[in-house]
């Protein structure tokens, strides 16, 4: 494989302070750095900016860029707002109900824990209306395996249909959720 990992991840903010006191203070990730320049390095475009870096765990970044000269920022009014979210991986449940508390008692309104039977995740949304997910992985051995050898079939259905497809129905049976 070409990719080693994920570099980082760049959204844009409202305003950096904010969105790093934020990050910092609900999901306690460290302030890894900062750039600020008057033109944007790839298309030369000037532009000033403040790009921000949060430590997301395990070498993966988090980042911002608050551009003060451009537009209010905005979302695709075409795609619901639960499909553009960030998932974050805590590490089981018990963290993920501590941060569901912690969230909570900051004054943030947290959807879940919501059983999507490989994990479990929370939802919610940081101070630049991006959706956040939280989620502990809770697959049982075997699962993922055979979800993986699944995968290019039901592929290749959904593509020819446009339909849901059921080879992964198993998850949800009855015994499987034991």
């Amino acid at each position: 494989m070409i990719v080693e990992r994920i570099h980082h991840v760049a959204y844009r903010c409202k305003n950096a302070k904010e969105t790093v006191e934020w990050y910092q203070d609900n999901l306690e990730m460290g302030f890894v750095l900062a750039i600020s320049e008057d033109h944007v390095p790839s298309t030369k475009e000037p532009d000033p900016y403040m790009h921000v870096f949060l430590d997301a765990g395990n070498g993966n970044i988090l980042a911002f860029f608050e551009t003060p000269t451009l537009p209010p920022m905005g979302r695709d009014p075409n795609t619901p707002e639960w499909i553009q979210h960030l998932a974050l991986k805590v590490a089981d449940v018990e963290a993920l109900e501590q941060a569901k508390a912690r969230l909570e008692a900051n004054g943030i309104e947290v959807l879940g824990p919501v059983n999507h039977e490989i994990f479990q995740s929370i939802y919610f949304f940081d101070p630049n209306g991006h959706r956040i997910e939280l989620a502990a992985d809770t697959v049982k051995p075997g699962v993922m395996e055979k979800l993986h050898a699944l995968a290019p079939e039901m592929l290749e259905e959904w593509d020819a249909t446009k339909s849901t497809v059921r080879q992964a129905a198993f998850l949800h049976a009855e015994e499987f959720a034991d």
